[in-house]
């Protein structure tokens, strides 16, 4: 069974929650326009990613809150949403993964595990992975820091997960290490990855939004400007990758202890 997702590339007004969540809205109906099951919302997209927006009030899940124009859209559309927001959450200020699908309550699924300096005075950082099941793939979450740890996707991995998605907010000059470090999840577990970037002010993000096949090929991407990119996800060939390429089965849990061998020293007569 396949499940088609789409990857938001999308800019986010600083403190504007109701515009950010009216583009949200809008940008669902564009990725059930081109048949998504799933939808992909970058890094701190209901707030903007900005510091003088995170030290504001943050939103909330509260009964008929910022998220109704999104939920109206993903219960109109059938499209489940993963949308991110900076979040204020039982006296918690997080930034979190919310769910939004058809039917339900809003899901605040997953916090950021390893927050950056500047997010470190502001946030406390989540204390687990999280994942859920679609069309019989396993979607692990993560936030953009996340993913510079091999051991947060390997652990998404070794739960299960057939998918790694990723919401986040590159800086410019980060786009060597963006695109290695999403190549690098998916190939070192044989799984899909999907990025979804913000884009624009006000720190000149630089987007990159993409989803990367079991072997960490790009297999959709997402120009410079505000777009949605769509892939097709099949378990299958997550299991065909797993058997083909061994690290996957062939990965050791316990390599043992780490020996120094000490300090070598060439003589003279080396040279």
């Amino acid at each position: 069974m396949t499940c088609r997702i789409a990857t938001v590339q999308m800019e986010a007004v600083p403190g504007d929650v109701d515009a950010n969540v009216a583009l949200i809205a809008r940008l669902v109906g564009d990725a059930a326009a081109g048949d998504a099951d799933l939808a992909l919302f970058p890094e701190a997209a209901v707030t903007g990613y900005d510091d003088l927006a995170f030290a504001d009030p943050l939103p909330a899940l509260g009964p008929g809150g910022w998220w109704a124009p999104v939920q109206k859209a993903v219960d109109r559309t059938g499209v489940i949403a993963v949308v991110n927001t900076a979040l204020e959450r039982e006296g918690c200020r997080t930034l979190s993964d919310v769910i939004l699908s058809p039917g339900r309550d809003p899901l605040a699924a997953y916090a950021k595990q390893h927050l950056h300096d500047s997010e470190r005075p502001l946030f406390a950082p989540g204390d687990h992975g999280a994942s859920f099941v679609l069309h019989g793939l396993r979607f692990a979450l993560s936030v953009c820091y996340d993913a510079n740890f091999p051991e947060h996707a390997a652990a998404a991995g070794r739960a299960g997960a057939h998918v790694y998605l990723n919401s986040g907010a590159y800086f410019p000059g980060g786009e060597h290490r963006r695109d290695l470090h999403y190549a690098s999840r998916a190939l070192d577990n044989g799984m899909y990855v999907v990025f979804s970037g913000l884009v624009g002010g006000p720190h000149a993000f630089i987007g990159g939004s993409a989803v990367f096949d079991p072997l960490g090929r790009r297999i959709a991407a997402v120009g410079e400007a505000e777009h949605v990119a769509f892939a097709d996800l099949d378990a299958e060939v997550v299991r065909e990758t797993r058997e083909r390429q061994r690290m996957w089965a062939d990965h050791r849990d316990e390599l043992g202890p780490h020996r120094p061998l000490g300090s070598f020293r060439p003589t003279d007569a080396a040279h």
